[in-house]
């Protein structure tokens, strides 16, 4: 995705839904306070279950937001795709005048982990305490991973390559990868990024079955990533929405770029490995740079994937110095996904919304709930850290061992 591998590609625009707000400029404004919003889950049917805490969606209107011949056929976790794309290409000054001029030079690319697992245990309590006849239409596809992809570019008109990265965590930054790429190869614009809605209770009951998750009723301790508390993670819904688009059609249309995905690796370790991901790791973080054309001492801010599990926290811990060196410990490191919870595919996209916005406000957002650091790491906790940030490293790794690392650049680079 460097520049000497073909044209750039560039972040206009960024449209977010996540538990601290739902809107970009509320998510930046409480991310950048440090505001924890991790409660108690409050989702009907989820009362009894050992998942306590998590990061609901709270102040955000589906009927609002998307017109009823769309909501009725999809779910949640498409609302907020939906939502969070308007905003993006709002953002990004891209409406439907730019989209009608050339339809098919703009494409979707959307991650998804979970798909619509509220609309299916709906459809499904319909079958088995009414009937067939009871089940709707819309239960063929509103639960599939690709819902999200499929409904934006209807709605907006968008004919350009689309795709879906149905996969983990790690998957919200292979699908803006495959964006940057898909800009490389000459389209002129692509909607990406990941939102999920894991907190249906057919949903959580699958994620029960991870060790991972962390099942503590305290929201202040129950995601506590690199302290000696870790005791894992507490999942989240919501997601962001990035427009991405070669370089030189946002100079011609006059859009400011805000960031460019400048370099990205995979790899994969297995699941649950959380030893072995150091090397997977480390290995996706040199591939990142190398395809950046990036050296390890320009980094100055990690967004770090931050598991809440011991293993995986060291592992992650040594990975980045195993890769940056002594720079390693010195470079600022930040997890604000300890406020709101990992989002799982939506988790690394919401990062690297933050990572734009924190470049631009010239702060490294705090990591919430966390204070006493285990690890040899400059954790950004308390409050956040002036820094002039140009370039941002923000990592992934999914529950079933897909590692991945994303190297971001300034827009004024």
């Amino acid at each position: 995705m460097s520049a000497s591998r073909g044209r750039r590609a560039a972040v206009t625009g960024i449209g977010v839904i996540a538990p601290n707000g739902a809107s970009t400029e509320t998510f930046w404004k409480s991310t950048k306070e440090g505001i924890s919003v991790l409660d108690r889950v409050t989702r009907e049917g989820c009362e009894d279950l050992p998942l306590r805490v998590a990061g609901e969606v709270r102040d955000f209107d589906p009927t609002a937001a998307v017109e009823e011949r769309y909501l009725v056929q999809t779910d949640r976790f498409t609302h907020f795709a939906m939502a969070a794309a308007d905003f993006a290409m709002e953002d990004a000054r891209f409406g439907r005048p730019e989209v009608d001029a050339a339809p098919f030079s703009v494409g979707v690319i959307t991650a998804a982990g979970s798909g619509g697992g509220e609309f299916g245990q709906r459809e499904l309590q319909q079958l088995w305490g009414k009937g067939s006849r009871f089940v709707g239409p819309y239960q063929s596809i509103a639960w599939f991973y690709a819902a999200s992809t499929g409904q934006i570019s209807i709605r907006r008109g968008l004919k350009g390559p689309c795709g879906v990265v149905a996969a983990d965590e790690a998957g919200g930054l292979d699908a803006l990868a495959h964006a940057a790429r898909a800009v490389r190869r000459g389209t002129e614009v692509i909607v990406a990024g990941s939102t999920e809605a894991p907190l249906a209770p057919y949903s959580v009951v699958c994620q029960l079955g991870y060790d991972e998750l962390s099942t503590v009723e305290d929201p202040t301790r129950a995601y506590r990533p690199f302290t000696g508390a870790a005791c894992g993670f507490v999942p989240a819904e919501g997601g962001a929405m990035l427009v991405v688009e070669g370089e030189d059609t946002a100079r011609e249309r006059g859009a400011p770029v805000r960031a460019f995905l400048a370099g990205h690796a995979a790899t994969f370790t297995g699941a649950s490995r959380w030893e072995e991901s150091r090397e997977g790791l480390a290995q996706a973080i040199r591939g990142a740079l190398a395809e950046a054309d990036c050296a390890p001492e320009e980094i100055d801010v990690v967004f770090a994937d931050a598991l809440g599990v011991p293993a995986a926290d060291r592992a992650e811990a040594l990975a980045i110095t195993d890769v940056l060196g002594a720079h390693g410990r010195r470079v600022p490191v930040t997890a604000p996904k300890t406020g709101i919870g990992r989002g799982y595919g939506a988790a690394p996209v919401l990062d690297t919304a933050a990572a734009v916005l924190a470049m631009e406000d010239g702060v490294v957002p705090p990591t919430p709930n966390v204070f006493d650091i285990c690890h040899d790491l400059d954790l950004v906790t308390g409050r956040a850290r002036p820094a002039e940030a140009r370039t941002a490293l923000i990592l992934s790794r999914g529950l079933m061992g897909s590692n991945a690392a994303l190297v971001l650049r300034h827009g004024a680079e």
